[in-house]
Parts: structure tokens; C-alpha cells; sequence
């Protein structure tokens, strides 16, 4: 039977090329999505991988989705927590609720998808999870104080996981992309995109398979030992 991989955010962007990345991988993949149903509909019909609807900001419905997920398809062995948002906004302008927000869905989303999957890694002796991070995250960025600070946050979460996890062959790592050439990045005018790849040394927008095949590794028996790492995807835009 293959490993049963969950992505968060798995429908669309980057997480929906980890999804499609995994299933031609051989993993029975469930891909989870918060509102967008023609958009989720349309990627199940396109790829044959089950869509979950569920907000992974709230902690009980995280647990019913993935209990829903593993009774149909069985126990997830690997995690690929992608889910996020932006409520972007100077930080002089930002409200408590975009603050909550994001921290809601990119800090706590991550706790609340990782935790009750946690026991089972535990008693069965092996897990995979994959954060997706982000460059911001780690050099911060100008008006997103809120989510710079979840991506950050992403980092702690893994280290710490690392180290809980070494023992029972459970591994946590992080990857950081740059600029990916996402429905969402390709939208920004044009303009403003060549501004950006201005600022990235290899010229170009990473692709979303291209953190997919990063995902695919670190997931892999090959990473085994690989735990508690960052991988920085950004066409060497940041380094730390």
C-alpha cells in the first residue's frame, strides 16, 4: 500500500504541483482546500486526487478533516503543511484582525495540521513533514510584518519537531521559497514583476515543480537523515 501524503493548500499554486509531484511519485495524496469548491472540483477531475474543504485556522475542524481523510484512505504518513494567506498592510496601518488572521492560518494552521497526525507518526516509527516556509520569513519584507512573522514562526516549529521526532524516525524540515511563478504572482503587473526578477540573481521566477521535486526528496527515504533543515529555493536571491 503507498504512504497516504496530506498536502494543506494542496488544490492550487505551489501546492497543487506538490500534490501532483507526490501522486507521480506513487503516494495516495488527499489535498486540502479552504473556500475555492470549482477550483477544487476542477483539480480533482484533472488529476484524480481527493479535495478535503476544511480551514486549517481552526483546530477542530483540522482534526475532523484529517480523521475523514485517514478513514478513507488510511494513515498519513506525510505532511506537506503549504496552506497560507497575506493580509498585507505597513505595520503603522495593520489591524489586529489582519494580524490574526494571518497568524491563525499560516502559524497556528501548521500546529493544528501537524498535531493530531503527530501520535500516530509517533506509535507507528515514521513520519515526513515538509513546512513551507518562505524567503520572507527569513530576511522579512516591507508591510508584512504579520506574515514574515508566521514564516518565521514555520522554522521554530520544524527545528523544535526535529528534535521530538529524530528517535521515532520522524523527520520535520522546512522549505523557503523565493518568487514562483504562481497564478498569483503572474496576475502583479507587469512591470512590477520585472522588478522583481530584477532582484533574483538567477534572472527568473522559480517554477512551482520546482519546489515540488524539493517536497518529493525531503519526503523520500533518501532524507532519512536529512532533519531540522532549511532548504532555500530563491535562485540564490537570500542566503542565510
Amino acid at each position: 500500500m503507498s504512504r497516504v501524503a496530506l498536502v494543506t493548500g494542496g488544490s492550487r499554486g505551489i501546492g497543487a504541483a506538490i500534490s501532483k509531484e507526490l501522486k507521480e511519485k506513487g503516494y495516495t495524496v488527499a489535498a486540502t482546500y479552504a473556500g475555492n469548491d470549482e477550483a477544487a472540483s476542477a483539480f480533482t477531475a484533472e488529476t484524480g486526487i481527493k479535495t478535503y474543504k476544511w480551514n486549517v485556522a481552526d483546530y477542530d475542524s483540522s482534526k475532523a478533516g484529517i480523521a475523514q481523510v485517514e478513514a478513507d484512505l488510511g494513515p498519513v504518513e506525510v505532511i506537506v503543511a503549504n496552506a497560507g494567506i497575506t493580509r498585507d498592510a505597513p505595520f503603522h496601518k495593520m489591524t489586529p484582525d489582519q494580524w490574526k488572521e494571518v497568524i491563525d492560518t499560516n502559524l497556528t494552521g501548521v500546529f493544528n495540521t501537524i498535531h493530531p497526525i503527530w501520535p500516530g507518526m509517533r506509535e507507528r516509527k515514521f513520519g515526513r513533514i515538509v513546512v513551507i516556509s518562505s524567503i520572507n520569513g527569513q530576511k522579512g519584507q516591507f508591510a508584512q510584518v504579520n506574515y514574515a512573522a508566521t514564516k518565521a514562526g514555520d522554522l521554530g516549529i520544524v527545528k523544535s519537531l526535529a528534535q521530538e521526532g529524530a528517535r521515532a524516525n520522524i523527520t520535520a524540515n522546512a522549505i523557503c521559497p523565493g518568487y514562483i511563478g504562481t497564478d498569483m504572482v503572474m496576475a502583479v503587473p507587469e512591470k512590477v514583476r520585472e522588478s522583481i526578477i530584477a532582484q533574483i540573481p538567477a534572472g527568473r521566477l522559480g517554477e512551482p515543480e520546482e519546489i515540488a521535486r524539493a517536497v518529493s526528496f525531503l519526503v523520500s527515504d533518501d532524507a532519512g537523515f536529512i532533519n531540522g533543515s532549511t532548504i532555500s529555493a530563491n535562485g540564490a536571491q537570500f542566503f542565510v
